[in-house]
C-alpha cells in the first residue's frame, strides 16, 4: 500500500505539527480527504434533503466549518463574532452550492492546521471557556473535540450521501 493511500494517520508525522497535535491534525486531514470523497460529482439538486427527517448534506457542509471556526476561536481564548454568531444562526438554510461549502471546509481546515502549529503546547492544559456561558474546557480538550466532532459530522455526512443517492 502506497503511503498516499494509508489513512492520514497512517503516514507519519507531519514535520512542521507539534507532537501532541498530531492527532488532531490527522483527523481534520482525514474529514478533508473524506468530504472531497463523499462530495465528488454530488448531485446538487440533493444538496438540502432530508432523508428520515435527518439533517441534510448541505447542513453538515455548513455545521462542519461552523463549529470548527468556532471551537478554535475559543481555543484562542476569544468570543465569537457577530460573523461567526450570524453563521450559526444560518446553518441549515441554503445559501450555497456544494462545491462552495466543500470550499469553505477546505479552507477552514487549512486555517485550523495553520492554528495548530502555531500552538505552543506548554498552553494546551490552560482552562478556556465555551460559549457564552462559558463552560469549563481547556485549550487540549478544544481541539481534541473539534477533531472527534468533525469527524462524527463526516460519518453523518456519508451516511445522509449514500441514503439520499441511492
Amino acid at each position: 500500500m502506497s503511503p498516499e493511500t494509508r489513512e492520514v494517520w497512517l503516514r507519519g508525522p507531519l514535520p512542521d505539527m507539534p507532537p501532541l497535535l498530531q492527532p488532531v491534525a490527522h483527523a481534520l486531514m482525514q474529514a478533508r480527504e473524506e468530504v472531497c470523497t463523499l462530495t465528488r460529482n454530488f448531485p446538487e439538486t440533493l444538496l438540502w434533503e432530508c432523508p428520515a427527517n435527518v439533517a441534510s448534506a448541505g447542513f453538515h457542509l455548513q455545521h462542519l466549518t461552523g463549529v470548527l471556526d468556532r471551537i478554535f476561536t475559543y481555543a484562542r481564548n476569544e468570543a465569537l463574532t457577530p460573523d461567526q454568531l450570524a453563521a450559526l444562526n444560518s446553518e441549515g438554510k441554503p445559501n450555497a452550492t456544494a462545491g462552495e461549502l466543500v470550499q469553505r471546509f477546505d479552507k477552514q481546515i487549512d486555517q485550523a492546521l495553520a492554528q495548530l502549529r502555531i500552538t505552543d503546547e506548554k498552553t494546551l492544559t490552560e482552562p478556556r471557556g465555551v460559549g457564552r456561558a462559558q463552560l469549563p474546557s481547556t485549550v487540549i480538550g478544544l481541539l481534541t473535540h473539534a477533531a472527534e466532532h468533525t469527524m462524527r459530522h463526516v460519518g453523518q455526512l456519508s451516511v445522509t450521501i449514500k441514503v439520499i443517492t441511492l
